[in-house]
């Protein structure tokens, strides 16, 4: 492999192969679908119901980043959006096609790099993402935030989900300097409310606050020490 820096995406691509888990990381995390892992189960995040079902956002055409086993998606296209969704693991992709074709659902999943991947743009009502966004280093967010934003249409809506900063299942309480000087994510990063607002500041902010605890017999997932926020495109 050629390893001569010559333009910015060469930069892009070394800072990547320092800090990001492979492929096959993610591959083997999907592969044993009976590990106890809490976003296994096949339910919504309380948070998006409540933006489909309360808030009544607009969800006709929907990208989802980071799908996992598809549980987002499949209640998506269950309230009639169609659904784009990616993933860098083949094993979530497989399995959230079985799960679609289970339900008899029409969702395009498709496996890959976020930045890597075309998206047809200003084409999309709501981008979702769940649980992705505190994977990415932060040289790579200026890029996160340009896929979303070509994507969405104008005035259309994008939310994630995140961990909080020291919380209980995770979310290091590093600083973006500290990344680079451990080359290490110590799993994934956390944020405070403070944080997301200045990373999302192209955005307007319609909500955030902390993911409500769902009981393991509810139809919503919920977990504490994640944060949920919804934004618009300005």
């Amino acid at each position: 492999m050629n390893e001569t820096i010559r333009t910015h995406d060469d930069l892009l691509q070394m800072l990547d192969a320092l800090l990001r888990e492979p492929t096959a990381f993610w591959d083997g995390f999907y592969a044993d679908r009976t590990k106890r892992i809490p976003f296994f189960v096949d339910k919504p995040d309380e948070n998006l119901v409540r933006y489909v079902e309360q808030l009544e956002i607009p969800v006709n055409r929907v990208l989802e980043l980071g799908s996992g086993p598809g549980r987002n998606a499949l209640y998506l296209a269950e309230h009639g959006s169609q659904v784009d969704a990616i993933d860098l693991a083949q094993t979530s992709i497989d399995w959230a096609n079985e799960r679609a074709r289970e339900r008899q659902l029409d969702i395009s999943f498709r496996q890959g790099n976020l930045f890597e991947l075309l998206f047809e743009q200003g084409a999309y009502d709501f981008v979702y993402d769940s649980g992705c966004f505190h994977h990415i280093a932060p040289h790579r967010r200026p890029d996160y935030i340009r896929v979303v934003s070509d994507a969405l249409r104008p005035g259309g809506c994008f939310a994630l989900t995140c961990f909080v900063e020291g919380g209980q299942y995770g979310g290091s309480d590093m600083t973006d300097w500290d990344v680079y000087r451990q080359r290490s994510l110590n799993g994934d990063l956390g944020f405070t409310e403070e944080k997301l607002r200045s990373i999302f500041e192209p955005f307007e902010v319609l909500d955030i606050r902390l993911m409500q605890e769902a009981a393991p017999t509810d139809s919503v997932f919920g977990l504490s020490g994640l944060w949920t926020a919804l934004f618009r495109k300005k």
